[in-house]
């Protein structure tokens, strides 16, 4: 078991970024009373782990110039955090072929390939075993969305609300809509994730890489102009239970990592926003997808038969690789079928503002109480 709960951590996962990255980031950002020591001490250890960045950089040349086979083809698990994405990712990587961002990763994408096997111990017993919102397994090796790692790598990213959440409106139109992002902006995004990628790859001896980052869904454009041949699976769940969900995890995840004072009421308001802003970019851009590269899938349809629908991925996206990894998977699945669930019981007060707020999805998906 780790020795740290997670909400208890006395820094947050800007540690491991760069430190011109951290220096930008936290820029005119002003740090509240209670969270200066977390801010320092993170600040600390951020300048110095920098101090190896010229032997990391060296190393990253090499990478560079790196070709994996299906390297223009990486595969986009979509939908609203709390949406089921963790649980097809976790299925999907069993598959050898596909490479994906690791947890370590997450925190250290600048520290992958020089000193990752000490880095990656002291992490390991630091870390929990179990996710605190949902008792999902944690391994510093398990594939984890790439949203913290690429915080860690560009200013250009919608997770720093997590840090700064009293600037959440301009990271969601800046930086996870792209509406108002520079072209520069725009840019250094693309090439600081095809590097992500890159290194993903490498790190995990895959050939193609396999995506789970819930901001992605309101980048579907932004993708296509950097692989596009890219492939979407995009989940969808009952929003009641979505929202419900998300604002346990967003109140609980933000705790150890925010440097600001944001309450619970103001988060909420920001779910409710955000959600509308991720569908609405989504179904604005997804007409710009291939036809036969993406597929819409209910969460509801893979709780009831996740090996079926699998399959039904592979087929529809033309994926290579179900054969060989159909066994592992099936017992994955095996193990997976005693897992307990939260459960959520609506209060009217849900009720009403699912229904206020949300009622295009309950309409568009055929969802009900």
């Amino acid at each position: 078991m780790g020795l740290l709960e997670f909400s208890k951590l006395p820094v947050n996962t800007m540690v491991g970024a760069k430190w011109n990255t951290f220096k930008r980031t936290s820029a005119n950002q002003p740090i509240d009373k209670g969270f200066k020591n977390k801010y320092f001490l993170t600040k600390s250890i951020c300048r110095l782990l920098s101090l190896l960045q010229p032997i990391e950089n060296k190393k990253l040349k090499k990478i560079e110039k790196e070709t994996f086979q299906y390297e223009d083809e990486p595969v986009f698990i979509l939908g609203h955090w709390r949406s089921g994405t963790t649980f097809v990712h976790n299925i999907l990587a069993l598959d050898k072929h596909f490479g994906y961002n690791t947890t370590y990763q997450t925190v250290f994408p600048n520290l992958m390939l020089f000193g990752q096997s000490f880095f990656k111990k002291n992490m390991a017993f630091l870390m929990p075993d179990k996710r605190p919102t949902d008792n999902m397994e944690l391994n510093v090796d398990l594939p984890q969305e790439e949203e913290f790692a690429l915080a860690n790598m560009t200013t250009v990213n919608y997770y720093n609300f997590w840090f700064f959440p009293k600037s959440w409106d301009y990271y969601t139109d800046h930086y996870l809509t792209f509406k108002k992002a520079s072209a520069a902006d725009k840019k250094e995004f693309q090439d600081t994730f095809r590097q992500l990628v890159k290194i993903s790859l490498h790190n995990t001896n895959g050939t193609q890489f396999l995506s789970k980052n819930p901001p992605h869904t309101a980048r579907i454009k932004e993708i296509l102009e950097i692989y596009p041949k890219a492939k979407f699976i995009y989940l969808v769940r009952n929003p009641y239970t979505v929202f419900e969900s998300t604002r346990s995890f967003f109140t609980n995840t933000i705790q150890p990592l925010k440097l600001q004072d944001f309450s619970n009421e103001k988060i909420e308001e920001q779910i409710l926003k955000v959600y509308k802003t991720m569908y609405d970019k989504y179904e604005e851009d997804k007409v710009l997808v291939p036809e036969g590269n993406l597929i819409e899938v209910k969460f509801e349809d893979i709780e009831a038969d996740a090996l079926e629908i699998t399959k039904k991925i592979y087929s529809t996206l033309n994926l290579p690789g179900f054969k060989e990894a159909e066994a592992d998977i099936v017992a994955y699945l095996d193990k997976k079928k005693g897992y307990k669930k939260n459960k959520y019981n609506y209060d009217p007060r849900t009720v009403e503002l699912v229904e206020k707020n949300w009622k295009f999805a309950l309409d568009r998906w055929g969802y009900s109480l």
